[in-house]
């Protein structure tokens, strides 16, 4: 075959392997709340979810959620998510996902002392859902009362 009527092709770029540095625990954060999205949506009943936003715990603020759902009659619903102040890499953290999913697949309602006033929430209202938790397993592990015939 003759080599003139071919076209010089450039040669292929080096792969650059990147260092094998672990993610710090704000951005593992991140990146396992933004996974958890079909999960969400199978908890609350959509046909998707996008996670929107998400903010990382700190010992001044408050880890954050912003999840949009979309359901199959194209309706969406926008919601923000509270967790508690601490360190990403605390053991509680682990669970937010875990914390929101439980209170997709149970709740939905717009009313609860859960609910709180926030200002970046796009509706002003947020689910906090360590207040929720909290309820939930108070309501768990509370004694019943027992009435007797």
């Amino acid at each position: 075959m003759d080599t003139a009527l071919r076209p010089a092709v450039p040669p292929l770029p080096v792969p650059v392997r990147r260092p094998a540095v672990p993610l710090d625990a704000a951005q593992e954060f991140v990146t396992r709340l933004r996974a958890s999205a079909p999960s969400l949506a199978a908890a609350a009943g959509a046909d998707s979810a996008v996670v929107r936003e998400v903010v990382p715990p700190a010992r001044h603020r408050r880890s954050r959620c912003r999840v949009v759902l979309r359901f199959a009659a194209g309706g969406e619903t926008d919601l923000t998510f509270l967790g508690p102040v601490s360190s990403a890499a605390a053991s509680p953290q682990q669970a937010f996902d875990l914390q929101i999913r439980a209170w997709l697949s149970s709740e939905l309602s717009r009313e609860g002392s859960w609910l709180v006033v926030d200002d970046e929430a796009p509706d002003g209202v947020a689910v906090d859902v360590t207040a929720w938790s909290a309820r939930a397993h108070h309501q768990l592990t509370a004694p019943t009362a027992v009435r007797l015939p």
